[in-house]
């Protein structure tokens, strides 16, 4: 199965703790590629430190690999200017540049770093997307306040992407998007702009990009961003890497020998 991931060194925690869930949950040979890039205010992810995952993951399946690529030079050429200071880093803007990057493979997973394997993941990756841009599913907070279609929520949450790189780089879906990420401020760039233009995109069930709260059946959670509205309306964020929020608040252990795990080897990964 072919991953990608994106960030700067902060993600390192969450780029852990995921990559060890895929690994406990698949039985397939995972090539994973990690974007990066060198901004001034930020850390780029080291080489060291992807060396020593990789180490890490092919103790469990010698197939496994993983690849971090530098795409300074990708954002550099195509700066997306007007969302540079918003609440995400402009790390998170990287999957859009993904189709400049010639050596991503034709089918790729993007995953979100707070994006954790609960099943195997190839339920979803073996779908055939040879006709669609983009297989997610329904950003669950977003699906009630925006609609892309009149008659269906079909509002993607942009955390976990099939992707088919191909047709991205025939239609110029990844080039529009940066186009408009360039202009015009957004409070979410890529996940809006990506609806805006996806013509050609599969909505699956929410067990493929859980955000709200797992079941038997969920095969990705996804800790994004959430709304509470008791005692007061406000945002909960709590990362897989917030262990003990993950239990005290969200009551989750649903991969607790995956955190155990990662707690063993994070020092390795630096």
């Amino acid at each position: 199965m072919n991953i990608l991931y994106c960030g700067d060194r902060n993600i390192l925690d969450g780029l852990i703790i995921s990559t060890l869930s895929l690994a406990k949950h698949t039985s397939r040979p995972l090539s994973i590629y990690v974007l990066t890039m060198r901004l001034k205010g930020y850390k780029e992810i080291p080489a060291s430190a992807i060396e020593n995952l990789e180490k890490i993951l092919k103790t469990k399946d010698e197939r496994h690999s993983i690849k971090l690529i530098d795409a300074t030079e990708a954002f550099n050429s195509d700066m997306p200017r007007a969302n540079l200071k918003t609440f995400f880093t402009p790390y998170c803007l990287l999957r859009l540049y993904a189709d400049l990057i010639k050596e991503l493979p034709k089918k790729l997973l993007y995953l979100d770093t707070d994006v954790v394997a609960l099943r195997d993941p190839y339920e979803l990756y073996k779908m055939n997307n040879d006709e669609y841009e983009l297989i997610g599913a329904v950003d669950y907070y977003g699906q009630h306040w925006i609609r892309t279609s009149l008659f269906e929520k079909t509002y993607m949450n942009s955390g976990v992407l099939l992707m088919n790189m191909d047709l991205i780089r025939q239609s110029g879906l990844f080039r529009r998007t940066r186009r408009r990420v360039a202009h015009t401020k957004m409070l979410l760039p890529d996940q809006t702009s990506l609806n805006l233009y996806s013509r050609r995109k599969k909505i699956v069930d929410r067990k493929f990009n859980e955000q709200k709260r797992e079941t038997e059946d969920t095969v990705f959670r996804h800790f994004s961003t959430t709304f509470r509205f008791w005692p007061m309306f406000h945002t909960q964020k709590i990362k897989p890497w917030d262990i003990e929020k993950l239990h005290d608040v969200l009551k989750c252990h649903a991969f607790d020998d995956v955190l155990d795990e990662y707690l063993k080897v994070r020092k390795k990964v630096r």
